[in-house]
């Protein structure tokens, strides 16, 4: 079994939370065993049902979803989760075999953040963890309340209102629409949006960003994102 000592870095995150959601038993005893060994506070559940309910009581800061398993796969895990307003800042990264046919889009869709092919060195995954609850601590830090052309957002409650009335987004189509409005008028190049909303250890296609985008135009209007070719996308205000 690969483990290794602890580093200073963990107290980056005072004990962060994470629950792993997988239904091979030996994956989550590693798993479990490692992250313990690097400070972090560990729940383990079976299906996807059973991480549903550990998730509500437990509000992990991390979840590792597998994708593929019975009765009720990760997407659909993943959903149902993203339903419960008290994960909205929880990061859930997908854990998928490489011989899977496995679409980012449609994990981006339902709610996730990243995903993380199987099989998983535990050096690895310690690396992509500390990196994916960075992006939580500093996504935080932003300014929680945006405001522009009859829109606004809280970053906090993860909450849309236009003109009135309140609008339920994606995750991914959230973040992008925080990003784009954090500064009206500024043109936000594709790889900055990439390693914005994406992070960059994750290699997302352009067909990515304009997926999210065009979704954005058929909820809050065709005007308010403006594509400058060949650069990036603006909100303009």
């Amino acid at each position: 079994m690969d483990s290794f000592g602890s580093t200073n870095e963990t107290n980056m995150r005072k004990e962060a939370k994470i629950l792993l959601v997988d239904d091979e038993p030996d994956i989550l005893s590693l798993l479990k065993f490692n992250l313990e060994k690097e400070g972090f506070e560990v729940e383990t559940a079976g299906t996807g049902k059973s991480g549903i309910e550990i998730a509500a009581r437990f509000k992990p800061d991390l979840i590792l979803l597998d994708v593929m398993m019975p009765e009720m796969d990760g997407i659909e895990t993943c959903i149902r989760l993203r339903e419960n307003k008290d994960l909205n800042s929880t990061v859930i990264a997908f854990l998928t075999a490489r011989s899977e046919d496995y679409s980012q889009i449609a994990g981006f869709d339902s709610g996730g953040d990243d995903y993380i092919n199987k099989p998983v060195k535990p050096r690895v995954l310690i690396a992509r963890v500390r990196a994916l609850l960075r992006r939580v601590g500093s996504s935080q830090e932003k300014q929680s309340q945006l405001s522009a052309s009859g829109i606004s957002i809280n970053r906090e409650r993860y909450i849309v209102v236009k003109d009135g009335e309140e609008m339920s987004f994606p995750k991914k189509e959230f973040e992008l629409l925080a990003l784009l409005m954090s500064k009206p008028g500024k043109v936000f190049t594709r790889d900055s949006i990439l390693n914005d909303v994406w992070g960059q250890d994750i290699i997302v296609g352009d067909r990515t960003i304009d997926v999210h985008i065009r979704k954005l135009r058929e909820k809050i209007g065709e005007d308010h994102i403006k594509t400058v070719k060949g650069v990036g996308y603006k909100f303009d205000a």
